[in-house]
Order: structure tokens, then C-alpha cells, then sequence
């Protein structure tokens, strides 16, 4: 049985992909340049539902002006949770990549979001090489009243790159923890960030004063992992985490950590 046919051919020169089929579990991936995604998801009362990826959502190289963007739009009911824990997205260099991520919740809602984005390919030497990439999250709450807004933008500059700005880190994540059903999570978390940041920022001390580097060869060993922790939201029914890695595998392994806890709610256990 055919579940799977491609065909190439020369059109005006270039090579095309004139036909193309696939029946599932087989699925063809044509990647096209500008491509525009929408999704709309509602969860309903009392329900709970996970949207994760099979892998790194991969951004192609931009042609002109072109540019890839991804818009989602969710409702959560009451009572219901949502979890959107995706593998990270990974530009290509010179990609143009724009997404908008739209949540609409109750007062008893609980949403988890993981929002994070990689250098790039490392083994083809592309660290921070994209053009641009932006990514805004907007969560409302009973309706339109906000709740959360925020935008990460980055893009190239005439004076200095996104590398130049991000130093030796390479990976940059958000983590959102909103509602009753992740007060655990929510309070294991910012104390987590404060041993890690307290450990990773510690001064080395003589005697029972402490000792400063002061000498312009000499410096401080900068931190391989940074986190912060901040409550939203009335009450504080909402924390979010912002990190910098230098590595993708260091990003995976608080996130597991972090969100292990969640699998009697989730079934599976995130990150894994």
C-alpha cells in the first residue's frame, strides 16, 4: 500500500515539488518561505489538555522581506487547565519569525506556558544569526481585562548583534505558572530560582569579610544559568520565571525538574 509519494521537477529552472502525498503515521514536511499559522483552541469547563511538539520548531532562512509567523488563541474555561510546554524554537540565520500567543481565562482557570527560543544551529556554526524573532504572549482575564502582556524582540542592529547581546548564552526561556491548580508548582519554583541564583551569584569571601575583584584582569566566572521569578495577577494568582542557558541541555533539565510534579495531572511527565 502507497502511503507516501514526492515528485521533483523542473519548473521554469528550478527544481519544485510538483506532487506530494502522505497518509499518517508518514507525513511530508514542504517547508515554503512567509509561511502563516493560526490555531484557535478552546478547552471547555472542568477539562484539562496538553500542546506539546515532537521537536524544536525550526524556522527556515528568510527570502526578502518575508516573514514566518505562528498566532494562537486559547480559552480556558472554568475549572479547566491548560499546558503548552513546545520544544524550543530554533532560527535558521537570517530567518524573520514572529509569533502571538492569546489567552483567555477565568477566574479559576490554570494555564502552564513554556515560551523559549535557541541560538540556532550550532553544528553549521550559527549562534544568534536570525534577522529577527518576536514573540508576544497576551493572557485576559474573564474576558478582556488584562492580565499578562509581555513581548520578547530581537533583532539585528546596525551597531551591535543579537550575539554580541546575549554573550555566551544560548538558549532564553519563560516559563508561566497561572491559577489554583499550580500553587505547588508555583511556590517550589521561585524557591528553586533563589537557591540556584544564590549558589550562582555567591561571592567568594576571606576570613569573615568579603572579598571583591577589583583588578581589570581579573573577573567574576560569569553564571552559566540565570533565573528570575516574579508574582502577577491579583492575589498573585500568577508566576512567571525568566532564564538564560548557555546550554539547550541546562534549559531541559529545569524543566523537567521544574515540572515534574505535574505529571498526575498532565499523564505524562513534561520534558522527558
Amino acid at each position: 500500500m502507497e502511503i507516501g509519494k514526492v515528485i521533483v521537477e523542473k519548473v521554469r529552472g528550478k527544481a519544485t515539488v510538483t506532487k506530494c502525498f502522505s497518509k499518517y503515521p508518514l507525513k511530508f514536511i514542504i517547508p515554503r518561505k512567509g509561511d502563516s499559522i493560526t490555531c484557535d483552541i478552546t478547552i471547555g469547563d472542568g477539562c484539562t489538555a496538553v500542546l506539546a511538539t515532537q521537536a524544536s520548531t525550526k524556522v527556515y532562512k528568510a527570502v526578502g522581506s518575508k516573514n514566518s509567523e505562528q498566532v494562537l488563541e486559547a480559552r480556558i474555561g472554568s475549572n479547566a487547565f491548560l499546558a503548552v510546554i513546545p520544544d524550543p524554537v530554533t532560527c535558521f540565520s537570517t530567518a524573520k519569525y514572529s509569533q502571538k500567543q492569546v489567552f483567555k481565562v477565568m477566574s479559576d482557570s490554570s494555564l502552564l506556558l513554556v515560551d523559549w527560543v535557541t541560538s540556532g544551529r550550532h553544528e553549521r556554526g550559527e549562534k544568534w544569526d536570525f534577522d529577527l524573532y518576536r514573540s508576544t504572549n497576551h493572557i485576559f482575564h474573564n474576558g478582556d481585562e488584562p492580565l499578562f502582556l509581555d513581548t520578547v524582540f530581537l533583532e539585528q542592529g546596525t551597531c551591535a548583534g543579537i550575539a554580541e547581546h546575549m554573550q555566551d548564552y544560548q538558549v532564553i526561556a519563560m516559563v508561566i505558572l497561572l491559577g489554583p491548580k499550580l500553587k505547588h508548582v508555583q511556590n517550589q519554583i521561585q524557591e528553586d530560582v533563589k537557591k540556584i541564583m544564590s549558589q550562582s551569584l555567591h561571592m567568594p569571601t576571606i576570613g569573615s569579610r568579603q572579598y571583591t575583584i577589583r583588578h581589570n584582569d581579573q573577573r567574576l566566572t560569569k553564571p552559566s544559568f540565570l533565573a528570575s521569578c516574579s508574582v502577577f495577577g491579583p492575589k498573585g494568582i500568577g508566576v512567571v520565571t525568566r532564564i538564560a542557558a548557555m546550554t539547550t541541555e541546562s534549559m531541559y533539565n529545569f524543566l523537567q525538574h521544574q515540572l515534574s510534579s505535574m505529571e498526575p495531572l498532565l499523564g505524562v511527565q513534561p520534558y522527558c
